[in-house]
């Protein structure tokens, strides 16, 4: 069941990567950002009654972190993209992400099998494929300047599975909220400061709407999967194969073209997820 949760994570979280993606084509960022976490936070208080568990101060501060982690790590993203080559940016950040829980699952005594470790390890190299929209040539334009931010992103959205993790089988969906509130006021905090806008056009209003409640669909799909009693190296990496569903809703919808690499990440993604479910 866990390995199912964290698929359905990794398919909803691309999909809601890819409605962001296209709404902010049409309006301010940060809007999209803030919005689409607000719109998240009323989707889940409205589960609460049904989906709600029982909580201490250390599952809401568990869930603080990781919000706060998350949301560092999409401004981090955002800045790296503005400033550096996307087609490094996005698989370095996206390798780090996934593994990240991998090592902390692994140096916190977790053990996995063969097929799996080989799994895992084909996963990582998918997100990288799958990521690489330019194609691995691309890569070789990365430098230490741009490098560094998309690794510090990558390591906070891992973190963010880490600490959600973290809280106790019992807790629910209710760590969630202190995520999102802890999000959402960075994300404010900072865009106020910086004096951007935070509105939307409404055209991109569904859209932005739609994203957020995809992403924090998918955070509670991963929750819930890490309490049923899920490895933190298998579901994290699971969660992390998000770019898949991204890339292959932008060739649907959008008619955009995959590169080799691509396609070989997608077969490469599909085959370590083939592994990871297999015994021993």
């Amino acid at each position: 069941m866990a390995i199912l949760l964290a698929l359905g994570c990794a398919v909803v979280y691309g999909a809601a990567d890819f409605l962001g993606g296209l709404a902010t084509r049409r309006t301010s960022v940060f809007g999209v950002v803030a919005l689409s976490q607000v719109s998240g936070l009323v989707a889940l208080v409205a589960l609460l009654p049904w989906l709600g568990g029982s909580v201490g101060g250390a599952d809401l501060g568990w869930g603080a972190l990781a919000g706060l982690a998350g949301a560092a790590g999409l401004l981090v993203f955002f800045r790296a993209l503005a400033g550096g080559v996307m087609s490094v940016i996005a698989p370095v950040t996206a390798v780090t992400a996934a593994a990240v829980p991998v090592l902390v699952g692994l140096l916190g005594g977790e053990q996995i099998g063969t097929w799996a470790s080989v799994g895992v390890a084909l996963a990582l190299g998918a997100v990288v494929l799958v990521s690489a929209e330019s194609g691995l040539l691309a890569l070789r334009a990365a430098r230490p300047a741009s490098l560094i931010p998309a690794l510090v992103a990558g390591a906070m959205f891992g973190l963010f599975f880490v600490l959600l993790d973290r809280t106790s089988d019992d807790s629910g969906l209710t760590p969630l909220v202190a995520a999102r509130l802890a999000s959402v006021v960075l994300v404010v905090g900072i865009a106020l400061a910086r004096r951007k806008k935070l509105t939307v056009t409404r055209s991109a209003l569904p859209l932005v709407v739609a994203s957020g409640i995809g992403d924090m669909t998918a955070n509670a799909l991963f929750l819930l999967a890490t309490q049923q009693d899920g490895q933190l190296a298998i579901t994290g990496v699971l969660a992390s194969l998000y770019p898949v569903s991204t890339v292959v809703l932008a060739q649907v919808v959008l008619r955009e073209r995959l590169v080799g690499a691509q396609i070989a990440g997608l077969a490469a993604a599909v085959t370590a997820v083939v592994l990871i479910t297999l015994p021993g």
